[in-house]
């Protein structure tokens, strides 16, 4: 076993910086990410939080105007450096948007989606996993007599489930999510938050939420950003009750943000 993870922790990251268009968003950035917990990154908008996000697996590779600086370990390797295989990489560190994102096919083949591009051609094999990873996604007995039905058919809230589901198809160690409730209701929202506290037994969960009480709610650990800096990181109770920054404890009872 890999020794960050003998010692709980699953992601390490060094010194972080971030451009954007040339436009400095992430500023010397150092953070570790508990094994099997679910830790929240917290703050304004703008401050930073989806791009500190999107560098863990390396979406922000896509934006040619993008440029990261530092050191992100997982796995005992820097994940930022060129040899790295980003492809690899997102099957281990798995995400879910803040809109539902099912893809234009049945509930299966979505769920299937990424098996099959992994070249996954038994259907035996294909069925055993699509049924394991809805039960897990809390989706299986609602959608289980219509599984050839339009994914666009669901809620929004079984829709995002749905991507959830799709994402642990593939087996990942990480899953990112980044705001996965900010469009649905309170009832729909409360079973995400119940969803991600079960995954977190077997799965590490970052989560992006502009909602205070959702973190405090769900999270193991927080991690507050501002401006592109990180002011305060700890255990979420900790972080909430008793803050040792000023800044926190302006922002978590409201004073801005």
């Amino acid at each position: 076993m890999e020794i960050q993870k003998e010692l709980g922790k699953e992601i390490i990251v060094k010194n972080l910086d971030f451009w954007y268009n040339g436009k400095q968003i992430l500023y010397d950035v150092n953070a570790e990410i508990g094994q099997k917990k679910i830790t929240a990154l917290i703050g304004p908008s703008g401050c930073g939080k989806s791009t500190f996000l999107r560098c863990i697996n390396r979406m922000n590779d896509i934006i040619s105007i993008a440029k990261a600086k530092g050191e992100i370990h997982y796995c005992q390797q820097n994940i930022l450096c060129q040899e790295t295989d980003v492809v690899e990489l997102r099957k281990k560190i798995g995400m879910v948007f803040q809109k539902p994102n099912p893809f234009p096919m049945s509930i299966f083949d979505n769920v299937a989606y990424g098996l099959r591009l992994q070249g996954v051609k038994d259907k035996k094999q294909l069925g055993k996993i699509v049924e394991e990873s809805l039960k897990k996604a809390d989706l299986w007995d609602e959608v289980k007599d219509r599984l050839n039905v339009s994914a666009f058919r669901l809620s929004g809230g079984q829709q995002q489930r749905l991507c959830i589901a799709r994402a642990m198809a593939i087996n990942p160690d990480v899953i990112l999510l980044d705001e996965p409730c900010s469009a649905l209701d309170p009832i729909a929202t409360a079973k995400i938050e119940s969803l991600l506290v079960k995954l977190k037994r077997e799965k590490t969960i970052i989560i992006v939420t502009h909602n205070m009480q959702q973190a405090k709610r769900i999270s193991d650990d927080a991690i507050y950003l501002l401006n592109g800096k990180i002011i305060e990181a700890g255990k979420t109770r900790q972080l909430f009750e008793n803050p040792k920054n000023k800044l926190t404890e302006d922002y978590i009872n409201g004073v801005f943000g």
